[in-house]
């Protein structure tokens, strides 16, 4: 944040003349000569003051009338001006202590606010145009890769891997991060990523695309977004104000949840027209969220960020070591990670059923517009409803809300009723997963934000690649119907834990 302009002026009216009242009224009250004059004038009686004054009026007809103007001009020039100095020099300390006890109160907190509010907005367009350009070039990449003459076992590959880098290389990334290179790992990162994505898309454009190229773009973008992820979990704690925080991490997930909606159908609506233009726009969107992060005032370095030492995976471990010693982070742990890893095994298993039903791909994109309408609507109006019900009820009741919701699931049958039980199951899932997620900035220390935030992403994110193994291995083994069962039971398991424990969530307030 850049320094006040005017932290150095006593006076932000501007300077005044020596003589102007106000100084001379300012200089009388810092005098402490002054006040022992004043105080002593003060305590005298009536009489006293009478007696002063007579005498004061003798001593004055008595002296001679040239002598005080002929004192006046054999005296120095400057030396009134050399006085003024030394009086505001012998002043100015207490009057800076008092401009510095004033500037919290007068500017620091407009100007921070004014400065947070204005990266924020960037923040949140950068990752918005990140999470767009994204949803809109993965939902075409397994088409581009059958198109191109590959099997549907090479599209999972490049897919797997993909997933793989990211959780591997999340915590490694998170620790330059914390030591102070949050911007600079978010700005880069994005500008190798516009170059991977837009490499892809100029050689589909000339018709030279091989497979190497474009896993290893992949793999390339892959790393770069796992770098910038892990360096941006922090940025909501530096740049926003602690009592801002829940409906910053509430905007930013509505604006994941909008890229989840508008991104595949932009995606597949560009690659009808060139199978180059997808990737071109996730390219710019990179550009844009680099140029965004650019813009930013904020230089985005924890204020009590520690030094390197231990070596990098030891350092990478200290976010896992504090979410072990802090029983909320451990709450938040298990509670994202088994119902990110239920929501995406319910996605599976409806698919599943549903391809199994015969119904085509418009059902299923209904229930996947639906499922991130009702996302988008539950993060929108997750820091209202815990500041209605309060964190610790709204996490124990929603908790067990899912547990019917994931059972009647179960016996669901068309897409009407899939859509409707999953749009239920999202529409609650951000109410206390956004609290949630204010909590973790709360109570970690702003040098471990990123590493904390990679122990919670690998986790969840893990799961989220488990769960379709399971939930289709269920469906073949046992049915249609069991993955729903599944996560019933392990959902009501969680749903008794959180309630032991969901007075953590309130307590971190």
């Amino acid at each position: 944040m850049e320094p006040y302009a005017q932290a150095d002026t006593p006076d932000r009216r501007g300077d005044l003349p020596p003589s102007h009242p106000s100084q001379d009224r300012s200089a009388a009250r810092l005098d402490p000569t002054s006040r022992d004059a004043a105080t002593s004038q003060d305590s005298a009686t009536p009489q006293d003051r009478t007696t002063s004054q007579d005498h004061a009026r003798d001593l004055q007809d008595r002296a001679p009338q040239g002598h005080a103007r002929d004192l006046q001009d054999r005296a120095p020039q400057g030396h009134a001006l050399r006085q003024d100095r030394t009086t505001q020099q012998a002043h100015a300390p207490q009057q800076d202590r008092d401009h510095q006890n004033r500037a919290p109160e007068d500017h620091a907190t407009p100007h921070h606010r004014t400065t947070s509010a204005r990266d924020f907005r960037l923040f949140w367009w950068a990752n918005a145009a990140d999470a767009l350009g994204t949803q809109a070039s993965g939902v075409v990449l397994p088409l581009l890769l059958l198109s191109l003459g590959h099997s549907a076992q090479t599209a999972g590959l490049v897919a797997g891997l993909s997933l793989g880098a990211g959780i591997l290389f999340g915590p490694l990334a998170a620790v330059p991060a914390d030591r102070g290179a949050r911007k600079a790992i978010m700005f880069w990162s994005a500008v190798v990523s516009a170059l991977a994505l837009g490499s892809v898309a100029l050689a589909l454009a000339l018709g030279h695309l091989t497979l190497a190229h474009l896993l290893g773009a992949v793999l390339v973008e892959r790393f770069a977004t796992a770098c910038h992820e892990a360096a941006s979990r922090g940025t909501v704690a530096l740049v926003c104000p602690p009592d801002e925080q829940p409906r910053a991490v509430a905007r930013l997930g509505a604006a994941d949840q909008g890229a989840l909606i508008l991104g595949p159908a932009l995606g597949g609506a560009a690659y009808q027209v060139s199978r180059a233009l997808p990737f071109l726009a996730d390219a710019v969107s990179y550009a844009v969220a680099a140029c965004c992060v650019r813009a930013m005032r904020t230089d985005l370095k924890a204020p009590d960020a520690v030094p390197p030492g231990g070596g990098l995976l030891r350092e990478a471990a200290a976010g896992l070591r504090l979410v072990r010693r802090q029983p909320l982070l451990r709450l938040v742990l298990v509670w994202i990670t088994l119902v990110n890893g239920a929501a995406v095994a319910l996605y599976y298993a409806a698919v599943f059923a549903l391809e199994r039903s015969g119904a085509g791909a418009l059902p299923l994109g209904a229930v996947l517009a639906v499922s991130g309408a009702a996302g988008l609507a539950g993060s929108l109006a997750a820091p209202r409803a815990a500041e209605r019900v309060g964190a610790a009820r709204l996490l124990t009741a929603v908790t067990w809300l899912l547990v019917p919701l994931t059972a009647a699931l179960a016996t669901a049958a068309g897409p009407w009723a899939y859509g409707a039980l999953l749009g239920a199951v999202c529409l609650l899932v951000p109410l206390p997963a956004v609290v949630l997620q204010a909590r973790v900035l709360l109570v970690t220390e702003p040098a471990l934000q990123a590493r904390v935030g990679a122990v919670l992403a690998t986790a969840s994110g893990g799961a989220a690649a488990l769960a379709p193994v399971f939930a289709g291995l269920l469906a073949d083994q046992v049915g249609t119907a069991a993955p729903a069962v599944g996560c019933a039971a392990l959902l009501a398991l969680l749903a008794a834990h959180t309630t032991r424990r969901a007075h953590l969530a309130e307590a971190a307030a």
